[in-house]
């Protein structure tokens, strides 16, 4: 039986790219269906206690960037702790995954080139003519699939995400739900992969 998972994620988190690849061998490997679904952070911290990174305490701060070194390390992927568009808004680029996603196209791959967009290529993840030439990349007509992306009903698809990772627990990212069961972080991959094996 095919098991599904709902990837919640926003596309400038660096942890769920520091995972992305991990994540896509996984569930290849297990046969697993990926639902990819950017959603709005901003709105979850606000509903779930949590704080947008310049909000966070020094302290925080600090500790973050000491994991991610760690983590760069620890996986071999060459992220950029301090890349030159951060933070910026990935509203653009998550509306045209969105839209990939709901017409069953390969909204995997786009995720990972965006990901890699922000923290390895220090590209503009909030430019319109950036986000088209990354779909062109990833093998879409760029400019059509921005247009696509940019009617209401995938604006409203967007914002229902949202509301319905809150309801479902959805704190931080990336998030993977598997029958109903989340895992928070790509450190928790490995019980990811464990419950796909079950």
């Amino acid at each position: 039986m095919t098991k599904t998972i709902d990837y919640y994620l926003t596309l400038v988190s660096p942890w769920a790219f520091l995972g992305h690849d991990r994540f896509v061998k996984i569930a290849q490997e297990n046969s697993a269906k990926v639902n990819v679904i950017p959603v709005n952070y901003g709105k979850i911290f606000a509903a779930t206690g949590g704080l947008p990174l310049g909000k966070r305490s020094p302290q925080r701060q600090a500790y973050r960037l000491m994991e991610l070194a760690r983590w760069r390390e620890e996986t071999g992927v060459p992220i950029n702790t301090h890349p030159k568009f951060f933070p910026a808004s990935d509203q653009i680029a998550a509306h045209m995954v969105t839209s990939v996603a709901q017409a069953g196209g390969d909204a995997m791959k786009l995720t990972g080139l965006f990901q890699r967009l922000v923290w390895i290529e220090d590209g503009n993840i909030a430019d319109e003519a950036t986000a088209v030439d990354v779909a062109d990349r990833a093998g879409f007509d760029g400019k059509k699939l921005l247009e696509e992306s940019q009617t209401p009903e995938i604006a409203a698809l967007y914002e229902s995400h949202t509301a319905q990772a809150i309801e479902r627990g959805v704190f931080g990212a990336p998030t993977y739900i598997i029958d109903d069961e989340l895992f928070w972080g790509q450190d928790r991959l490995y019980f990811v992969e464990k419950a796909l094996k079950k």
